[in-house]
């Protein structure tokens, strides 16, 4: 093994025991409250297990209301992990150890990936102290490896195994869906139509290989997700939830969500189409994600998770680490926000009102913003990696109606 994988493998289980310290001040006390926000060591993992029943063996589908609200490759390992672990006084314990054992794993995995991906700037991500902090929130890592494999072979033109990775990453966390946007009109600005049709089926019985059989036999709980989802409003930690606690109020909330989403959609449709080369999917895929999270109805803190791998694997120049850092800093805030803010809501003593939260949920975003604009700007500039395709949006438009006699 070469000396710079071992560095960075070392790096990132640092980082997990790091982040296995700052979650363990909840494990004795079984994750009280307000205690578990005052100390900022919540975590989905133990608070699911029981609310759930995963703690009686039950499948995480087959409970209705009170299923598991993940896709169901999140919901398939809570339930395999819930089934493994012995039982008795301290099972609440040993289903977090043996989730943050897998996760610690997987850590290292998406370490070592974007290392191949973005070599230079590696380092970035074992290092990034907001997602140190969130490591241990939830499942988010499973999904997250399978879409840097979908990245990773998207780029290097191995796309049937791209796609793959891609069905099986929807089918464990729903956000990657959006990649499909940039891989769309990559796959346009190549003239690969054909391409982009077979790369979506392929994706798309992926995800039905894996839903069908949950769909079908406890169609109630796996509709669960898609149904909070659809019906939810805003939420912790988004651009809406922020305004309506300064006193902003919107009416028509998921109408206003869906158009600034679509807004951002065809924003970054034009720029794909205005690059001088055509563009990485790794270049793209921060772009693209942030922009969802920014637009959506719940900001959670764990996606800081989701951008950081992306943000790495898109920088391309020195002089944009700056904006990593400015951006990692502000995530590191409101990750400190969040759980002080809650910490006040539950009943403690002491804790960040809601003036404060909003203020720093509206820093977070704009700190967010900031970093796409840095790509953006770098990628018009002509510094996005990629094969060189030298036409505008105007010269693509016009011509491209040659490319199709």
């Amino acid at each position: 093994m070469q000396k710079s994988a071992r560095a960075l493998i070392a790096l990132a289980i640092l980082a997990s025991l790091l982040s296995f310290a700052k979650f363990s001040p909840c494990i004795s006390t079984d994750w009280e409250t307000p205690g578990q926000y005052v100390h900022a060591c919540y975590s989905d993992l133990p608070a699911l297990y029981g609310e759930r029943g995963l703690n009686k063996g039950e499948w995480a589908y087959s409970n209705g209301d009170a299923s598991v609200e993940y896709p169901v490759v999140t919901g398939a390992i809570m339930w395999v992990v819930a089934k493994a672990i012995p039982t008795g006084d301290n099972a609440l314990q040993n289903y977090f150890y043996a989730n943050i054992f897998f996760l610690a794993l997987l850590f290292i995995f998406i370490s070592l990936i974007v290392a191949k991906m973005r070599p230079e700037f590696a380092y970035l991500t074992p290092l990034a102290p907001a997602a140190i902090a969130s490591l241990y929130i939830n499942w988010d890592l499973w999904a997250i490896i399978s879409m840097l494999g979908a990245i990773y072979w998207f780029d290097r033109k191995k796309l049937d195994l791209s796609a793959l990775a891609l069905g099986l990453s929807i089918s464990t966390k729903f956000i990657p869906i959006f990649l499909l946007l940039p891989i769309a009109f990559i796959f346009l600005r190549r003239n690969q139509i054909s391409g982009a049709l077979r790369y979506l089926l392929i994706t798309a019985a992926t995800f039905a290989a894996i839903n069908l059989p949950v769909y079908l036999t406890t169609p109630e709980g796996w509709l669960r997700f898609y149904q909070l989802n659809l019906s939810r409003g805003s939420d912790w930690g988004s651009l809406w939830y922020a305004l309506t606690a300064l006193g902003v109020y919107l009416p028509n909330l998921n109408y206003i969500s869906i158009l600034i989403l679509l807004a951002a959609f065809a924003a970054i449709i034009i720029y794909i189409l205005e690059l001088r080369t055509i563009p990485s999917l790794a270049s793209l895929s921060f772009i693209v994600l942030a922009s969802v999270m920014v637009a959506s109805k719940v900001y959670s803190p764990q996606y800081v998770l989701w951008l950081t791998p992306l943000a790495v694997i898109a920088l391309i120049d020195k002089r944009d680490l700056h904006a990593f850092w400015i951006w990692q800093g502000a995530e590191v805030i409101y990750h400190v926000a969040i759980w002080q803010h809650l910490a006040t809501v539950t009943g403690a003593t002491f804790g960040l009102p809601l003036y404060g939260y909003a203020l720093i949920t509206l820093l977070r975003i704009a700190a967010t913003l900031y970093l796409i604009a840095i790509f953006v700007r770098r990628g018009l500039a002509g510094g996005t990696q990629g094969p060189a395709a030298h036409r505008s949006l105007r010269e693509f438009l016009f011509e491209s109606g040659n490319a199709y006699p």
